[in-house]
């Protein structure tokens, strides 16, 4: 009633019928639902994919390679850690404090370093995020939000199947179908090295690097969690120069 339509036709929509719904059907229905622009944004990604008529094939998309100017960028934040990212939560390129900040996920050879894997397959995971359960619900409704983008990303569909074979706890969040928008938050790591740091991150998105985006981590100035990354930096560049492959140990 709120949306202005028929139960028939709202019940079509609810069963995932959206061939032919136009943007003020959707709209109508969004804002009787209360939806938040997440939500709002990924109802309208699956209505593009309904009615964008033959299915294409699955294909694989390429990891875009990193532009010099922005790997620049990266490096000159030297005492912020930071990330470029892309929508399957793959680790493009970090700086030397993204890299200390995340050992814990570098530690595993294989690359691109996936922050999904590492959420839900990683032992480790469970003690380097200090609310765990958060940082997984976020790490799922990331993915489904990117799902909904691209949902003909053969490495994406590939990544969702391992995780939804190896990992209850990916599958029971995954049948939720929740979607989130990663742009501005905060976290406390609990490092290996350092303990635990109560950081804010920011999301800064590459209009010309599709689907890339940058992300940093801020501590609070005066904090015991700035003179906690301060600490990781220096422990971090004293690993580079003696011993560029130590393990993490509690100096």
């Amino acid at each position: 009633m709120l949306a202005g339509m028929s139960v028939d036709y709202y019940t079509r929509l609810e069963r995932g019928n959206l061939g032919g719904v136009s943007e003020g059907v959707l709209e109508s229905v969004a804002t009787a639902l209360q939806l938040d622009d997440a939500e709002r944004a990924h109802l309208f990604d699956l209505a593009r994919t309904a009615n964008a008529g033959v299915r294409p094939r699955a294909a694989r998309r390429t990891q875009p390679a990193v532009r010099p100017s922005v790997r620049r960028v990266l490096d000159a934040m030297e005492g912020v850690p930071a990330f470029v990212v892309d929508g399957r939560l793959e680790i493009v390129a970090a700086n030397a404090l993204g890299e200390a900040l995340y050992a814990p996920q570098f530690a595993n050879p294989e690359r691109p370093v996936n922050q999904a894997r590492f959420a839900f397959l990683d032992p480790q995971a469970r003690t380097f995020w200090a609310n765990w359960d958060r940082a997984a619900w976020d790490t799922v409704a990331m993915l489904r939000t990117e799902a909904g983008r691209h949902p003909y990303d053969r490495a994406l569909t590939d990544l969702i199947g391992e995780l939804s074979t190896r990992s209850d706890a990916f599958r029971t969040l995954w049948a939720r179908h929740d979607v989130k928008l990663h742009h501005v938050g905060a976290k406390t790591i609990v490092h290996p090295v350092v303990g635990p740091i109560e950081l804010s991150f920011e999301v800064f998105g590459l209009p010309a690097d599709d689907g890339l985006s940058i992300l940093t981590y801020s501590a609070e100035p005066g904090s015991a969690s700035e003179d906690a990354l301060k600490l990781l930096a220096s422990w971090a560049a004293t690993q580079r120069e003696h011993e560029p492959s130590a393990s993490l140990e509690t100096p």
